[in-house]
């Protein structure tokens, strides 16, 4: 990777977007052709690399309610992965429903426990940690398997009421299921989706799944994985990231759910992908350039062709590199329209 040109530092990513509207992309786009609404935004807006003085908020927006007001001036849409490492609660979502527009939209990440991954016990919300088995209790990490029946239902439960006030205010969008790299293709494993999924509906809320096994996708099972998915309407998660490895996902397009079509962007840094003990922000350090946004262009308006919303999040989240090509990506998109129509 050439530094210079992927990670060249927030100064230079900034500049590229010299003669570029600054509110290209604080609409959703409703692209001649396309089936419904593109938005554009970032998997996060309060990393401190991104909230640091001069990279992406203006002077004077230090508080949370002012960053999240500034953001969601720029972008109408946003991905929340905190949610991962810790249960939504209300209070945090009234909020966040206080602080945006009415149709401005929450992406969430879901809970590890409820895509088969690992928590410290130490994050579980209070109630929940006094009402865990002794045995249990006493693990550094816990997973769900760990847990009986019964707790395993108040962890959907608990993310779902946490997120209440975002569904009630229409402005949450989907679930993000993102399943861990052993997460292998099987009948099994294809069972668990249905039922993760199935839980989310009953509570009406939209689950969309995200692989991180090369095994979904290999010519033996991607056929099968799409039909599976889209005879569920299942939105898969389309991704573009690191090739090469075991977790890595090739960047088909396809939308198998007539509803949401989404798109996540977590850069090409390779030598970060499966790195151990490094901080989530360094993995995904990557600014595309424009050769590489300029072939997801019509991806993305293909991918909006078949749904009726579609959601494409950059989650290379240093700094302002995911902001710069949200903005990017907005502006090549009306450029494509633009061209086909002259």
């Amino acid at each position: 990777m050439s530094d210079a040109v992927h990670d060249p530092g927030p100064e230079t990513a900034a500049g590229r977007l010299d003669g570029v509207p600054g509110d290209v992309a604080a609409s959703p786009l409703r692209l001649p052709g396309a089936n419904g609404t593109i938005r554009i935004g970032t998997a996060s807006w309060t990393d401190p690399t991104m909230t640091a003085a001069g990279v992406f908020y203006p002077d004077g927006a230090d508080s949370a309610e002012e960053r999240l007001q500034y953001y969601a001036s720029k972008f109408p849409v946003v991905e929340v992965d905190a949610t991962y490492y810790a249960l939504p609660s209300r209070r945090t979502a009234e909020l966040w429903v206080e602080r945006t527009p009415p149709d401005f939209t929450f992406d969430i990440k879901a809970h590890a426990l409820m895509t088969g991954q690992p928590t410290e016990a130490k994050r579980l919300p209070k109630d929940l940690r006094a009402a865990l088995p002794a045995e249990v209790a006493e693990k550094t990490r816990i997973y769900a398997k760990d847990l009986p029946d019964h707790l395993r239902d108040d962890v959907w439960a608990w993310f779902a009421d946490g997120l209440e006030p975002l569904r009630e205010a229409g402005q949450l969008g989907s679930i993000l299921l993102q399943y861990p790299r052993w997460f292998f293709t099987s009948s099994e494993n294809r069972d668990e989706i249905e039922a993760a999924v199935g839980r989310l509906r009953d509570v009406g809320l939209t689950g969309a799944v995200e692989f991180r096994n090369a095994s979904w996708f290999n010519e033996k099972n991607v056929e099968r994985t799409l039909r599976f998915l889209g005879d569920r309407g299942i939105p898969l998660v389309m991704v573009d990231g690191p090739q090469g490895f075991k977790s890595s996902v090739p960047p088909i397009v396809a939308a198998t759910s007539p509803d949401l079509a989404l798109v996540r962007f977590h850069g090409r840094r390779t030598e970060t992908w499966e790195a151990q003990n490094i901080r989530t922000v360094e993995r995904f350090r990557y600014l595309y350039d424009r050769d590489e946004l300029e072939d997801w262009a019509p991806k993305v308006r293909e991918a909006s062709s078949q749904a009726a919303e579609t959601h494409v999040l950059f989650n290379n989240c240093y700094a302002n590199y995911g902001a710069t090509n949200a903005i990017e990506l907005a502006q090549l998109l009306l450029d494509l329209e633009a061209a086909e129509q002259a």
